[in-house]
């Protein structure tokens, strides 16, 4: 007979695991829209490479010597490959619980972490749960207090370790809100997601204030202040977004970024550039159009789009090379370095440090941003921790100079330790401050004490605009060299061929925390 007997239960079991939070529960998710979590596991997976682990945790009811019901626990965990490549997640199930971190049976998300750190492959979140509930004090029959649910320690070693992706799909609060964040790229799906600390009724408690859900955590909220990076339209969207930015990423820090097949022509000199930035300089321009001229076509993912939005972020590729880019958008507060575009640029360049990623700017820095707002928020403290970044980092770093530098935030362009390269267009022009405030201070006697004291500004700006000109810099080895932009993408690929084959020697983890989420 052998044990066949046990195997046809091992069968009956698992269907009963994957009936998840029964019929009722399935039909309530998809009426909001939203997918179970073994839908998303199927978007995510590679056909026929899913590996559940700890199928049959659950509460079990037992007739006798025989199981009549299994209740499995609200988290899915296990490992797929994701367009061929491996990796482990943990999927919380709404229809059981609404996914209540404390109900979960065993610490099956702290497995897969675990799993995923020591098999060095990248590490997936579906968040569709809650924090705590109190219906846990009941059921253990106590109070308890709070210890490190984070995994605090782990996480840390792991966003040091291999690339954490998280996908906000549902109503997201408490610790699993915190995880949300605690990865390299989070998104959240328009109009179903929602992130917050505490839930509407948890917030009317503590404020005596009623307020919807959406109010307090939707995309309106998350992905303008940067705590979630990514709008999707729906869940496949997000899944699809995850898989993106993943396949700019090794499995591990131990490994050198994957590589692709290139078909766009190296030595591509794109006409356009020679009319993107225009040549009055108080006119913008759209910087994309700059990406869309040099980078790869179409390997362009950009990452917090409404977030520091004078700063432009995200991965490419340059003749196959991943990479990081970045710009700053004079159509957003000039361009100029805010708190949030400075948050943004550290969190772009901790990944390329961790990740052996190189990193491309694109500059036209008018300057830390100023106004008594930006100093009531602390500009100069934010401005402080984005040089030291700069100056501890060691990734390889180019800058194409597009029009502006001044102040210490433009200053950042460059730096003079670790392998780095720039390169102006004719359209540069900078200095310690601009020619147009500075006049106002450094004359202001002369210009007071003249019989037009407008005439004689604009006579001092115009005299020092005639000094202005790049080329003069580049005579004194101010600027290394002043190119033809329509030259900036074969230059560019020179430069990551060279930072490509200096890789293997930077290969494996930094001393101390390389990733601050």
């Amino acid at each position: 007979m052998g044990w066949q007997s046990d195997v046809d239960e091992l069968n009956r079991q698992k269907k009963m695991a994957q009936q998840m939070g029964g019929a009722e529960g399935v039909a309530f998710q998809h009426s909001r829209n939203k997918l179970t979590v073994r839908e998303r596991i199927d978007l995510l997976a590679d056909s026929g490479s899913f590996q559940e682990i700890g199928t049959l945790a659950g509460t079990a009811t037992w007739e006798g010597d025989r199981v009549a019901d299994l209740k499995p626990s609200n988290t899915i965990i296990g490992t797929c490959k994701v367009e061929g490549r491996k990796v482990a997640f943990c999927g919380g199930d709404f229809t059981i619980r609404g996914g209540a971190a404390d109900a979960t049976i065993g610490n099956k998300r702290g497995h897969i972490e675990d799993f995923a750190l020591k098999a060095r492959i990248p590490f997936i979140h579906l968040l569709d749960s809650t924090g705590g509930s109190v219906k846990t004090f009941e059921q253990i029959g106590r109070t308890y207090l709070p210890g490190d649910s984070t995994g605090g320690g782990r996480l840390a070693e792991m966003l040091d370790t291999v690339p954490v992706a998280s996908a906000v799909l549902g109503s997201v609060a408490g610790l699993p809100a915190v995880q949300a964040c605690l990865c390299h790229f989070n998104v959240m799906v328009k109009k179903t997601s929602q992130v917050f600390v505490a839930g509407p009724k948890g917030v009317e408690q503590a404020t005596g204030r009623a307020i919807t859900k959406e109010d307090l955590g939707d995309e309106r909220i998350q992905v303008k202040n940067g705590v979630i990076m990514n709008l999707a339209e729906n869940e496949q969207d997000a899944i699809d977004q995850i898989k993106c930015f993943l396949s700019y990423l090794p499995g591990s820090v131990y490994e050198a970024p994957p590589r692709t097949p290139c078909n766009d022509d190296p030595e591509r000199r794109d006409d356009a550039l020679l009319n993107i930035v225009p040549q009055n300089r108080r006119q913008i321009y759209e910087p994309r159009k700059i990406l869309t001229a040099v980078l790869d076509h179409g390997s362009f993912f950009e990452i917090g789009p409404f977030y520091g939005r004078a700063r432009v972020t995200g991965l490419a590729r340059v003749n196959g090379i991943p990479c990081g880019v970045m710009s700053n958008n004079p159509k957003f507060n000039g361009g100029s370095m805010d708190i949030a575009a400075g948050e943004k640029t550290l969190r772009l360049l901790d990944l390329c440090d961790t990740f052996h990623l190189p990193l491309v700017y694109f500059a036209d820095e008018p300057g830390f941003s100023v106004g008594r707002a930006q100093e009531e928020a602390g500009i100069i403290r934010a401005g402080a921790r984005i040089v030291t970044a700069m100056s501890a980092s060691r990734t390889p770093y180019i800058t194409f100079v597009v029009r502006q530098l001044y102040g210490v935030a433009g200053g950042l362009h460059n730096r003079h330790d670790g392998f780095s390269r720039r390169y102006a267009w004719p359209s540069t022009h900078g200095g310690s401050m601009h020619i147009e405030g500075g006049t106002a201070i450094a004359y202001k006697r002369e210009i007071e004490g003249a019989e037009d004291p407008d005439a004689k500004r604009a006579e001092i700006e115009a005299r020092l605009q005639a000094i202005s000109s790049p080329f003069r810099n580049a005579h004194a080895f101010g600027i290394e060299d002043i190119i033809d932009p329509r030259d900036t993408r074969p230059l560019l690929v020179d430069f990551l061929e060279d930072a490509w084959r200096m890789l293997p020697s930077q290969l494996g983890r930094r001393a101390g925390s390389s990733y601050r989420p």
